[in-house]
Parts: structure tokens; C-alpha cells; sequence
């Protein structure tokens, strides 16, 4: 647990393990925030709080479960934490109805149930200052067809943070969406999209932390070209067009996770 001497603001991520979820916590511990990681690799979250300095926290928990879940909201309830980042994520590409339904249900528990609960929990104990930050998508507006249930995710975590955003925007507690584009990752790298479209993990946490501290709004998409494609493809062409352009052959099933 936290030390009583330690004063420093308490951020906790989770799907620290790798990726987007790393680099948040490298960012925050260096921005001079104590750092409680999640995620499911021990090893990953001892050498990651190890890298990241004294005072640093892991837990290893997985948020597709129920204990997972519990485990990490009582740590919450009993912890002062006054930002968490609920980063934790998993999907599966391939047709809807040829991927097995577990993975489904894992997508539904980990990309929907457990951000809710955490959300729950924290805002629960939550006071004017601190923050919640929901790692979404742009194919919460967008959703292509070989990823029909993770960007169903991604829509329900989009909404649920706008709404949170509504509730809290008047007592000084900050709600933000987090919409990255294709963002290259230790298992998803996009080697085969344009440049311009693909973002790092550290380009993503700079600008989300940009966003919260500006409080701009609910929402935010890093990069200036997913930024003008969103516009595009939310506002400006026709639902049935955006949706023709989004279908294509999927690249075959496969399974990556956030930490």
C-alpha cells in the first residue's frame, strides 16, 4: 500500500502491462504521480514498477473476471486515487459468426463490465480535482465488420463516459473519452496503413493528458488526420457510405489484449 509520507497523486492504469497502458504509466510516473498498475502479468508489472522508480504499485488481476474486477475496485475503495486511466482492453478480428462466442463474452467483460465497475468505484469516492479517463475508439463510431464486437464495445465505453461527462461536469470531477486511431503496439503494429493514420502509445497519452488538463470536452481523438476522418465519417457522409467503406476482407482471427 501507499506510504503516508508519500504525497505524490496517485494515478492507477490499468492494462499497464504493454502498449498504450505502458506508456501512460511511464508518462505519469514522470509527470511525478504514483503509479498503481494492473493487469495480468506479474513478471510484466514487477519489471514495469521496478523501471518506473520507488513507491510504485502492481497488482495483477484480471478484469475479465469477477475477481479480477472485485480485487481491483477494493483496492479503489480502500486506496486514495485521484486519476484512473481504465485502459484495459481485448479483441478478436475475424467474422462474427466464425470466431468462437467466448471471445465475445471476453471483449463484453473486460471492454464494458469491468470499465463500468471500476468507473463505479472510483467515482464513488471520487472528489472535485480528480479524474477518469475511458480508453475507447474511433471504431466506437466507426465499426468494421471483421470487428463487429469490439467496436459494439467501444460505443457502449464512448457513450458511458459522454453521459458520466454530463453528470460530473459541474462539481469539478473531469470525465474523458480517449478515441485513439490505429496506434502501434507490441501485438497490433499496422505495418500496412498509411503512416499519417497510425499513432504511437506516446503520442496518445500526450494528447489525452493535454485534453484533460485543457477540459475540452468528453471526448478526444488523437492526430489531426484521425481527427479530420472522424469528422467525415460521423458528420459529413451519408451512415450507409461510411459503413460501405469500413467493410473489407479481416485479416483472420486473432486476440491481443492490453496488458
Amino acid at each position: 500500500m501507499p506510504t503516508r509520507t508519500d504525497h505524490r497523486p496517485t494515478a492507477l492504469v490499468t492494462g499497464a502491462g504493454a502498449g498504450i497502458g505502458r506508456a501512460f504509466a511511464h508518462r505519469l510516473a514522470a509527470d511525478g504521480h504514483r503509479v498503481i498498475a494492473v493487469a495480468r502479468d506479474a513478471e510484466r508489472l514487477r519489471a514495469l514498477t521496478d523501471g518506473l522508480g520507488p513507491g510504485h504499485m502492481w497488482l495483477a488481476a484480471d478484469l475479465a473476471t469477477e475477481d479480477g474486477v472485485r480485487r481491483t475496485g477494493e483496492l479503489i475503495a480502500r486506496t486514495r486515487v485521484q486519476l484512473l486511466v481504465n485502459n484495459a482492453g481485448t479483441a478478436t478480428t475475424g467474422p462474427f459468426t466464425e470466431t468462437p462466442l467466448s471471445r465475445a463474452e471476453d471483449m463484453l467483460n473486460l471492454n464494458c463490465r469491468a470499465v463500468t465497475a471500476l468507473s463505479y468505484a472510483f467515482l464513488s469516492h471520487a472528489r472535485p480535482g480528480d479524474a477518469l479517463l475511458n480508453v475507447s475508439s474511433t471504431l466506437g463510431w466507426t465499426p468494421k465488420p471483421d470487428l463487429a464486437v469490439y467496436s459494439a464495445t467501444k460505443a457502449y465505453t464512448t457513450a458511458l463516459t459522454e453521459a458520466l461527462w454530463t453528470a460530473h461536469r459541474d462539481n469539478g470531477i473531469r470525465v474523458l473519452a480517449l478515441c485513439p486511431g490505429m496506434t502501434a503496439t507490441e501485438s497490433q503494429r499496422h505495418e500496412d496503413a498509411p503512416a499519417a493514420l497510425v499513432g504511437t502509445p506516446e503520442q496518445v497519452v500526450a494528447a489525452a493528458l493535454r485534453a484533460l488538463r485543457e477540459e475540452d470536452g468528453p471526448t478526444t481523438v488523437p492526430g489531426r488526420v484521425n481527427r479530420l476522418l472522424a469528422l467525415l465519417t460521423t458528420r459529413l457522409l451519408p451512415r450507409r457510405r461510411t459503413l460501405a467503406l469500413l467493410a473489407g476482407p479481416g485479416p483472420g482471427s486473432e486476440r491481443a489484449a492490453a496488458g
